[in-house]
């Protein structure tokens, strides 16, 4: 395909073996269809088409649109001209018949609200790879007490597991960007029963516990309203000391904490009672 200058701050991928790594980590595509975000001139987009049963690929610029059209069957290869952001993977997954798995060369501008945007939409998703800034996966894939853990952390796991797979480096893109990229894979099985919360109401809390990542966990507690003597006995029930900061706390104790808050009625426990 032709090369253009970029837009949307887009930097594309032109390193072919990374575009191969890419494609494999989503494990067998025959029988599955694919959404493939920012596909851009089509790199990580021939290698899919060539294996997945079906390709959505969801571009929001309208000349790369119609290149992809023009380069791929549209048997193999949908072209979506859409932002990703208002894209129905529900309604996607309900055509396809099965969830779907998601590949993605991520604009860096908008990396966060993607994730969340798959994130709510993880019913409708199996597994995707995509590639986001290095400070990005690292902290997506942080754990507890690490400096990159933090409220994106916990959003992204709380949905399932998050590996970083690989690093490339400036030059595997044209335009060469500022910074190092990874590759990270996201299995989307999310843990909101196993842990024993409610999704939208938990999240709010660690929002909250996460707020300003200087105070204690107590402190950001109170900062949301929720005070002494509720704050103090919950973080204690929960075993946790209480000069201890949310980053030291894995998901499982901050799920601890919730329910200690909820059974205490110092927060609301179900979305349909949350202000």
């Amino acid at each position: 395909m032709s090369q253009k200058k970029p837009k949307l701050g887009q930097n594309f991928l032109r390193d072919a073996r990374a575009a191969e790594r890419i494609v494999h980590a989503l494990g067998d595509l025959s029988e599955r269809t694919v959404i493939e975000i920012g596909p851009g001139h089509g790199a990580i987009t021939e290698m899919l088409a060539a294996r997945a049963a079906r390709v959505i690929a969801i571009e929001l610029d309208r000349q790369l649109a119609a290149e992809l059209r023009q380069h791929f069957s549209a048997e193999r290869v949908t072209v979506v001209e859409q932002d990703v952001l208002q894209f129905d993977f529900r309604a996607a997954a309900e055509k396809a018949g099965m969830k779907l798995r998601v590949a993605g060369n991520l604009p860096y501008y908008i990396t966060s609200p993607i994730l969340l945007h798959l994130a709510a939409s993880h019913a409708a998703l199996d597994t995707a790879v995509l590639m986001v800034q290095r400070e990005v996966a690292d902290r997506v894939t942080a754990h507890p007490g690490s400096r990159d853990y933090g409220v994106l952390s916990v959003t992204i796991q709380t949905h399932g597991p998050a590996e970083s797979l690989f690093t490339l480096p400036p030059s595997a893109f044209s335009p060469p960007p500022d910074v190092h990229s990874t590759v990270f894979r996201w299995r989307l099985a999310p843990r909101f029963a196993e842990l024993g919360v409610q999704e939208q109401p938990f999240l709010r809390f660690v929002r909250a516990a996460f707020a300003q990542k200087r105070k204690t966990l107590a402190n950001n507690l109170r900062a949301a309203g929720i005070g002494d003597p509720a704050a103090s006995t919950a973080i204690s029930e929960a075993g946790i000391d209480r000069q201890a900061r949310a980053e030291a706390l894995s998901i499982e104790t901050l799920a601890v904490l919730w329910r200690r808050l909820v059974s205490g009625g110092a927060i609301p426990g179900r979305e349909s009672t949350a202000q």
